[in-house]
This record gives structure tokens, sequence and C-alpha cells, in this order.
């Protein structure tokens, strides 16, 4: 219901206002009243009415001086001036406060509700075209995340024509017409061991896409387990080094109110052509490879080598022991790794433990056994077959060829884990399944509740918006604005089918409180109104 106040200094009229109209038999509630605008003020504050009613010439402080004060306060409030004072003075300057309508008292107790009732309907009309922009804002927003993530990948796959990537991006929104481009790769993670989004990850997630949007040299691109792709645009006032300063710089003022949240970036090898992105951006990917190899909160760029630890560079294999392999490095890899940076994972791994080592038969014997054992031991915790990487992709000791060179090693230790990231893959895609099941029934559950949104859904399954988003929409084939309103429109037509209810009581019954909107959608996605389904059936 809509809350009414009420400010009048005359008890008898107060009292009379107060109740003499049913307020909820008509649609209000009345929530609160006061004899001057000084003793209302705290108490508007605390209600939050939706009308407020009140006398223009109160003792203490006037109906336009509280006004002024509540339209600060609460500028969607619709104020109705009472005053026995019918002089144009008072109206112009209401007028200029925003008041939503002036009455001239003495006024019948039928006249000020029918005033209230045409204020009502106004607001109602605003609440629903609100909510209207708020769904085509959502709506808007995934599908412009999952088009700026299929563009992202056409700019760097080196397949596309530059005319068409020039155009394409002008359509996103996005000149790509630059002096130079660079690309960086960066993921933000939680505590060690912990499952999920916390609320302060999803609010830095926010920060970060709302103070890169303000940037016009960088376009940021979500995704998903990713984390976040920002490319960068140099041009004759800031190269894409300084876009780059600024970039980190504004990333890590953000983080650095953040606890338990830590970060890890690669930064690919500047380029001054569009069709040179593709390498760009595998620069970037081998320098984020490093996040397995090094301890996290840095960022590595792909000409350095601050990702090698100098001790194991040096390392040589009379001195090798058992603690020199640290086995959760190929353990967080195989966890959370990706089938396309396998080769870059492989390289920078032999590279850290060191040239002369992994030219020895024996070492690469060694670090070949290390990393099967701690590849199988990830894939059992996950609930694998013991012994699938074998029959999957050989057994090593049946196969001596594998050792007789550096490059024969590397390729099966590929292959290894390669294999191992798919059948983790496939477990995480049940445990997906799962996910979008539980939200799915979430769905079913809430659907008739205004308020559900993107972000109830993904935080009741654990889950940060954009990476439910990206899920969700591959795996139904639909954004979640898209699936929510096919559910509506499911449970619309059977009430059309099976009942008589009329069309604004099976809109609300749906959770759309705007009839108008709902038989908008409806005819949208039906290709006819709620009237002429009714009568087809």
């Amino acid at each position: 219901m809509l809350k009414v106040f009420l400010v009048e200094d005359e008890v008898v009229m107060r009292e009379g206002i107060k109740n003499n109209i049913n307020w909820e038999q008509e649609g209000f509630s009345f929530v609160g009243e006061a004899s001057d605008g000084e003793l209302a003020y705290p108490l508007i504050q605390k209600t939050k009415p939706d009308i407020l009613i009140t006398d223009i010439k109160m003792p203490f402080m006037d109906g336009l001086e509280l006004s002024r004060l509540v339209k600060q306060e609460l500028p969607d409030i619709k104020i109705l001036i009472l005053s026995g004072y019918d002089e144009f003075e008072y109206a112009k300057e209401a007028i200029g406060i925003g008041i939503t309508d002036y009455l001239v008292k003495p006024i019948a107790g039928a006249g000020l509700l029918e005033t209230v009732k045409k204020v009502g309907k106004k607001i109602e009309e605003e609440q629903q075209q609100k909510k209207f922009l708020e769904t085509f804002e959502q709506e808007r927003m995934e599908n412009r995340q999952l088009a700026r993530q299929k563009f992202f990948r056409k700019l760097v796959s080196g397949q596309s024509p530059v005319s068409a990537l020039l155009k394409e991006g002008k359509e996103e929104g996005f000149d790509l017409a630059a002096k130079s481009y660079n690309i960086i790769l960066f993921q933000i993670f939680g505590r060690e061991g912990e499952t999920g989004y916390s609320e302060e990850q999803n609010e830095l997630t926010r920060s970060i896409e709302e103070m890169t949007e303000k940037m016009s040299e960088v376009l940021m691109v979500e995704l998903g387990l990713e984390g976040w792709a920002f490319l960068l645009k140099g041009n004759e006032e800031k190269s894409a080094a300084e876009v780059e300063q600024e970039l980190l710089n504004n990333i890590f003022s953000a983080l650095s109110s953040c606890s338990d949240i830590h970060y890890f970036g690669g930064v690919g090898e500047e380029v001054e052509r569009l069709s040179e992105l593709s390498r760009c951006f595998e620069e970037a990917s081998r320098a984020f490879a490093f996040r397995y190899l090094n301890k996290r909160s840095r960022i590595v760029r792909s000409c350095d080598t601050a990702g090698r630890d100098p001790e194991q560079e040096v390392m040589e294999l009379s001195t090798l022991s058992a603690g020199h392999l640290d086995r959760r490095v190929v353990e967080n890899f195989v966890k959370t790794g990706l089938k396309g940076e396998v080769t870059h994972f492989v390289e920078e791994y032999f590279a850290s433990l060191g040239e002369k080592n992994i030219h020895s038969l024996m070492f690469r014997q060694y670090v070949t056994m290390d990393t099967y054992f701690a590849a199988a031991g990830v894939l059992e915790e996950l609930g694998c077959e013991p012994g699938i990487l074998a029959e999957r992709c050989g057994d090593f000791q049946k196969t001596p060829g594998i050792f007789a060179s550096l490059e024969g090693t590397e390729n099966y230790l590929c292959v290894l884990l390669g294999t191992a990231v798919e059948l983790r893959e496939g477990v995480s895609r049940k445990k997906y399944s799962s996910l979008l099941k539980d939200a799915r029934n979430y769905i079913e559950q809430n659907y008739d509740n205004e308020d559900i949104s993107l972000n109830t859904v993904a935080a009741s399954v654990n889950l940060s918006p954009n990476h439910f988003s990206t899920i969700f929409s591959q795996e139904t084939g639909r954004t979640f604005i898209e699936y929510l309103t096919f559910v509506r429109m499911e449970k619309a037509k059977e009430l059309l089918r099976t009942t008589s209810m009329k069309t604004a009581e099976i809109a609300f019954a749906v959770g759309y409180k705007d009839a108008h909107y709902f038989s908008y959608l409806f005819k949208k996605t039906q290709e006819c109104t709620p009237r002429e389904f009714r009568a087809r059936v």
C-alpha cells in the first residue's frame, strides 16, 4: 500500500481528514500525523511516506519550508498543499519546489480522496516505469556482457579482417583505432580453500567494473572463471603503458579496502597493430599462467622473468630433493587451469625448475612421475576412477620414448595435464548442472516475487552475478531475464487456460505489478494478447 502522512495545525481539520476517510479500504496506509513541520520532519524521515498532505500556514515551520526539506530527503515523494490562502504567490512558490497539487481549503473529504487517488495512480505508474527500466537495463547489461565476450574472442583470434573489427568495435561503443594496444588478464581470489563468492568480492567486482567504464582507453571484458581481460589503447596524449599504470593504480586502490582478497595479473607485450592482438593475447596468457607457479597478489609481464624463483633457477640435480618440487603447483593447475593454458604452464613450469635439471633424463622421469601422481590425486578427490589418466594418456613407464628428449617429455605432460583438465571440467559441468538445477528450482519457487533478480538467484547458488550469468546463458541458451520471462509467461498461459482470473490478477500472480507491462511482454513473446490467447483455448 502507498503510505500517506498528514501535517495540519488545525486539530479539527486534521482529525477529520484522518478519521473520515477509510484509508486502508481505499488502498492507502495512513502512517502518521503532526501539527507542524518541525514535529513532522523527523517522523517523515522515519516513515518515508509516498504522499505528504500538508497545510501551508503553520507555526514553527510552514508547509513550504517542510516541503523543501522533504523533497531533498525523498525526491520521489508527492506533496499535496492545503491552504486557505488562495494567492498566486503561494501557488507559484509551491510549483517551484515541486509540489504535486495545490488545494484550497475548505475541501471536502471526497474531493481530497479523489486527488489522493489520482496522485496514487501516478506514483504506481512511475514505480512501474522505473521497474520496467530496471528490467530493461538488466537485460541490456546481460546481453552486452555476452556480446563483449564473443567480440573479444574474435578480436584476439587473429582471424577477422581489421575493417570488420573496427566496425564491430564501434557497434560495441568502443573505438578501436589507436596508436598502440596491450592486454591485461586479471583475476581476484578469496581466502585459501574458500568456495563461492563473498559479498566483499562482489562489491570489489562492481567497483572495478564501474571504475573501468569511466576509462575511455580501456575495454573491460568479463571472462567468468578466467577473471577479466582489459584491452588498453594508447594514443598521442597517453601511451598504452601510461593507460596500464593508471588502470593498475585504480585497481590497487579498490583492492586496498579489501581484506583477505588476493589478485594476479598477466600483462602482454605492447603492439602497434590491431591485427597483432592475437600475439599480444598469447603473451598475456603466458604471463597469466605464472599464477600457478607464483605467490599471488602480483603482476607479471611477458617480457620479464619476475615469475621465476632465482633459487630454483640455479638448482643442480645433485642438490635436488623432493622438497624442491612443490606438488601444489601442479595440483592448483589441475584444479583451476584452463585447457588453453596447458602448453604455457608446462613450458614455464619446466623453465622454473632450472635448465640444467630439465636436460637430465632422471630428473624428467622424476618430474613426470610427480606430475602424474599430483594430477591423479586431484582427480580422485573429485570422484574420478583411479587409473583413468593412464588409461587415457598411456602409461609413461611403458613408453620410454617419452623421456628421449625434452620436447617428448613436455608433449606427454601437455597431453597428461590437458586430459586432467578435461576430466575436471567434466566433473565441473555436472556440478554446474546441479547448481543450475538449484537455480531453476529457485526461479520456479520465486517467479511471482517482483524483487527476484540475477543477484538474488546468483546468491542462492553462491556464485558471483557475472559468473552465474555467463554459465546460465551458456548452459540454457537464454539470458537470466529471458528465462525468467519464459517461466512467467508459461505460468500466465496456464492461468489463462485454467482460471477466470482477470489479466491484472494474472500479471500480479506471475510477478508483475504493472498489468500493461505484462500485456506488452505477453504479446511480444507469444505474438498475441492475453485476451486473444484465452479466446483461442
